[in-house]
């Protein structure tokens, strides 16, 4: 196994840190990305835009991104085109393993055939291909591509135990063989499924118990004391990231094909997605209590990334924020110090995109808002601001104390993540509100 040359396709959030892993444990790897900026960045891993390196490759790992349309359908084509790529370089023996998050059905009814046609071979008779689905945490030390337990599915007894061997090879942690490329398929979307379900009934929480005056975090923690049949979960103005607000889509999507509806997954993704115009309308009350109006305020909204401590743009909620409030006629000042401007500026364009819109946006008063304007520094974003929002929980957000707020002229908190000193902030002259607090 040691001998064995790895191709790893596609180098992002979950290629190139197990291209890297792969590397380290003493196989011989190279990187294929189309992205020449990453082509360029890279001095520890051979990386080449050309797929040559398929033909003399043991194991070829597919990463590419699996997003959705506008429509929310699943939007398959990274991984038919890194696999129509993969077969014109196809040798003998090779196994082929999609770490890509795919609904069930799709290698077998979708990448084998691409692999075969393209390469004129067989699966399963001149190669073998495997499902494990990517796992990793970004941020998370402890949770690493290297550390955490994988599932792995194949298209023969022979493969699911060479893919088996492979990654036990190079993870410190459980390989748990599934029956079929199928579980394996299902393995991450059920995962997935899960989290957005649990934040959906908090989220939910959240607005019930800020009608009856209950603080939902010392309920969620109150639960938690169970030692046994409860999972902590918390709510927030979004959900983000790769997976959660995305991997649903695609079980939905399938079980429609064949002949069933995810009604509960529907209404999760519903409540996570109307998260963000809930942020909006405590907002607005919450200006209103002090006789100001959404339109023409002045929000500083500190944190863009989806989770605390990386700079993780994908799926971001903060992005759909900005675009509910600009529209309401507010002036967005955003700060996140994990976000060089020209990334966040990048990812907002492709938001754009994605939304139908070109990053400029017409409010209620029908004049045009550019729509995301960056300040270097937290002390910027608070200059002049009326209402700060917090979207994610950075540890140097964590910090604020109502006095600095004060400071600066902010006279209201939006606690976006429930992640404030919330006992200090009552006792300020701010008004204050969380999510359910």
């Amino acid at each position: 196994m040691q001998s064995q040359s790895v191709v790893v396709v596609g180098l992002g959030y979950v290629g190139l840190p197990l291209a890297q892993l792969v590397q380290r444990k003493g196989y011989s790897v190279t990187g294929i990305d189309t992205d020449p900026a990453k082509i360029a960045a890279m001095d520890d891993l051979p990386v080449a835009s050309s797929f040559e390196s398929v033909k003399s490759a043991g194991i070829v790992i597919i990463c590419v991104p699996t997003p959705v349309y506008a429509d929310k359908l699943p939007n398959l084509e990274p991984v038919t085109g890194a696999a129509t790529s993969v077969g014109k370089h196809l040798a003998k023996g090779t196994l082929v393993v999609l770490e890509s998050t795919v609904n069930p059905g799709v290698t077998e009814a979708v990448v084998i055939p691409v692999l075969e046609e393209q390469s004129g071979l067989t699966a399963g008779q001149d190669f073998t291909v495997a499902h494990c689905p990517e796992r990793i945490n970004p941020g998370d030390a402890k949770w690493h591509v290297g550390t955490i337990p994988r599932v792995v599915g194949a298209s023969t007894e022979a493969g699911l135990a060479r893919a088996v061997e492979f990654y036990q090879s190079i993870i410190e942690a459980d390989i748990y063989p599934m029956a079929s490329l199928k579980e394996a398929e299902a393995v991450k979307i059920v995962e997935n499924s899960f989290r957005d379900i649990n934040i959906a009934f908090v989220n939910e929480l959240a607005i019930s118990f800020a009608k009856m005056d209950i603080d939902v975090v010392n309920v969620i923690n109150g639960a938690a004391t169970k030692p046994f049949a409860f999972m902590a979960h918390y709510p927030g103005i979004g959900v983000g990231g790769h997976c959660i607000p995305v991997d649903p889509y695609y079980l939905i999507n399938r079980a429609k094909q064949n002949g069933f509806d995810h009604d509960f997954l529907q209404l999760a993704r519903r409540i996570n997605s109307h998260m963000p115009e809930y942020a909006v309308a405590l907002t607005t009350d919450g200006l209103n209590e002090l006789g100001l109006a959404l339109n023409g305020a002045h929000i500083a909204l500190l944190g863009l990334s989806y989770k605390p401590g990386v700079g993780d743009l994908r799926e971001a909620p903060a992005f759909t924020l900005i675009d509910l409030l600009e529209k309401k006629g507010a002036r967005i000042t955003a700060y996140d110090p994990y976000i060089a401007k020209d990334a966040a500026l990048s990812e907002y364009h492709e938001h754009a995109r994605h939304h139908k819109h070109d990053g400029t946006l017409v409010g209620e008063n029908g004049k045009a808002r550019t729509g995301l304007h960056l300040a270097g520094s937290l002390t910027d974003a608070l200059q002049g601001a009326d209402v700060v929002i917090v979207a994610t929980g950075h540890s140097e957000f964590l910090k604020l104390t109502p006095a600095q707020l004060q400071a600066h002229g902010v006279r209201f908190v939006l606690d976006g993540r429930n992640c404030l000193d919330k006992a200090k902030f009552i006792e300020s002259k701010l008004l204050y509100r969380g999510l359910g607090r």
